[in-house]
């Protein structure tokens, strides 16, 4: 480029160039559209004509070393409906203009590693690649409805307040990737909402100052890849994955987004219909923390079995977990280690036998999202566990007593005594069918008493066939059938009839038996009186 003549205008310009280097001393947008959508679109086949195009360097220029603003201006550059030619690098500079590029055209990719930008905004731009690793913005980076071919890089970049992608387009880059912001840092909001990737989204320690938004995003992982990978994840507040309203008639166009993202409305508008968050491929949250809820509202999960893809949420930190979205068919589902106090979950959302693991999963409150019956909870741990572990159910029931639910939570400690015994050799087992049978493990103690009421009745009735001597002729009460049967039965209390006959044969065994069935049986209702005392 040629040194600048005295009033510092470049003497190479062509006539394009000067019209932008003029529009920039006064801060003006710079539109070279045409007013017709089909040759106004940036991605568009179409060539568009050389009197649109400015060169790269001459943008670098105006940014990093422009003219000054003329008098009671603010130099920025604004441009709308321009095509760039050559490579933008901008690495390693700091750029003090505003930046808005509306519905343009770049030539190569856009370098700007390591810069500084007060605020840049790229609307509807057709991007080869964007090359942004140690960014750093004192304001906002939008790029909304930007398609970009082969990536965007954003590693370790620093937001000063949001960073804006709603609508954007990625295709991956030779490794697979579409997105890599792993370290990015975002003092506010990460803005992703109807976002379409071809690649894996890489977020690993990614730190948002507020919301995450992914409302009706579409994820795509590539061969060999995740959709979404973002381990160690941290979200001041919410993590949303949930669905979104999209126009039918204007779709995914430029200018179909607000300036503040999509709303997230209860009711449709008119002409409008859902978009659920669909991913396809392996999601991966590993060891996040979440200040106030992960959200999979109407989320949709594809994930292949046969390439052992999951939704991953080991050991995840969040107030609420809100597990209510379609049901994953294929893949698992994992919340080994995760903490989470309330879970929000629908009865159909959760995977089934082998789709589920939630080992050292702790909850601490149940919220169902629709009628979701014990049953169903149960079927719920037994998917947790093809092979029995009691943690799923002691948890369970810990929580369902927490909340009030004794009787239910009684259920599912026998649930959790029904599975084990599966597993016990044969004769321990056949014992276990035995305890079920007669007293439910001890959870049942209205059963107990049951039988204690039979075998005092048949006791009786067996008893009152028989006369037996006294030990002591002259040291006994009157005889009495009933009394000595519940005598016998009831450990511990003496009601006067034990002690003072002498049996023989068959009626010593029969005593036996029932003060062996009475010590089982009477603790058992004792165990069972005490959880209600405990309860009330």
């Amino acid at each position: 480029m040629t040194e600048p003549h005295d009033d510092d205008v470049p003497g190479d310009l062509s006539p394009t160039e000067l019209g932008m280097w003029q529009a920039f001393r006064i801060g003006a947008t710079y539109d070279l559209s045409v007013g017709n959508a089909v040759l106004d679109d940036p991605f568009s086949p179409r060539a568009w004509p050389p009197e649109r195009s400015v060169r790269a360097r001459v943008v670098a220029l105006l940014l990093l070393d422009g003219p000054p603003a003329l008098a009671g201006r603010v130099s920025a550059l604004k441009l709308r409906g321009v095509q760039i030619t050559g490579t933008l690098n901008l690495a390693g500079g700091t750029v003090s203009p505003y930046v808005e590029l509306q519905g343009c055209r770049f030539e190569n990719e856009v370098v700007l590693p390591e810069s500084r930008f007060g605020t840049l905004r790229m609307v509807g731009c057709a991007i080869p690649r964007l090359e942004a690793a140690r960014l750093h913005t004192e304001g906002d980076l939008h790029l909304p409805r930007c398609r970009v071919e082969r990536g965007v890089r954003l590693t370790d970049a620093q937001i000063g307040t949001d960073l804006l992608i709603n609508q954007i387009h990625v295709r991956p880059d030779r490794n697979g990737r579409a997105i890599v912001a792993d370290g990015l840092s975002v003092a506010q909001d990460l803005q992703a909402e109807l976002i379409e990737t071809y690649g894996e989204f890489s977020l690993r320690g990614a730190k948002i100052g507020v919301s995450l938004n992914l409302r009706g995003s579409r994820l795509r992982g590539a061969e060999g890849r995740r959709a979404l990978n973002a381990p160690q994840l941290s979200v001041e507040r919410t993590l949303y994955m949930t669905y979104a309203w999209v126009s039918d008639t204007t779709g995914n166009v430029a200018g179909a987004t607000p300036p503040g993202g999509l709303a997230n409305f209860n009711t449709p508008m008119r002409g409008t219909r859902i978009q659920p968050f669909e991913c396809r491929g392996g999601v991966r949250l590993d060891d996040g923390r979440f200040g106030d809820a992960v959200d999979f509202h109407h989320a949709r999960f594809l994930l292949s079995s046969e390439r052992k893809e999951e939704l991953s949420l080991r050991r995840i930190v969040t107030p609420e977990l809100r597990f209510n979205g379609e049901r994953p068919e294929e893949g698992r589902v994992v919340l080994n280690g995760a903490k989470v106090v309330t879970l929000i979950d629908l009865s159909t959302s959760w995977p089934g036998p082998g789709g589920l693991a939630m080992g050292g999963f702790v909850y601490e409150n149940l919220v169902p999202y629709g009628h979701f019956p014990l049953a169903r909870r149960l079927e719920w741990v037994a998917a947790a566990t093809p092979e029995f572990a009691p943690e799923p159910y002691e948890r369970l029931a810990a929580v369902l007593r927490g909340s009030g639910e004794d009787a239910d939570a009684r259920e599912v400690l026998l649930a959790k005594q029904r599975r084990r015994r599966e597993t016990l050799p044969l004769a321990a087992k056949m014992w276990g069918y035995l305890q079920d049978w007669t007293v439910a493990y001890g959870y049942r103690p209205g059963r107990a008493a049951l039988w204690m009421a039979v075998l005092w009745a048949a006791g009786t009735l067996a008893f009152s066939r028989y006369d037996p001597a006294a030990i002591k002729t002259d040291e006994h009460p009157n005889w009495n059938a009933a009394l000595y049967a519940l005598d016998l039965l009831l450990p511990v209390i003496n009601l006067g009839q034990d002690g003072y006959w002498r049996l023989t044969g068959i009626w010593q065994w029969a005593s036996t038996v029932l003060i062996l069935l009475g010590w089982i049986l009477a603790t058992t209702v004792a165990a069972g009186a005490s959880r209600l005392l405990r309860r009330s």
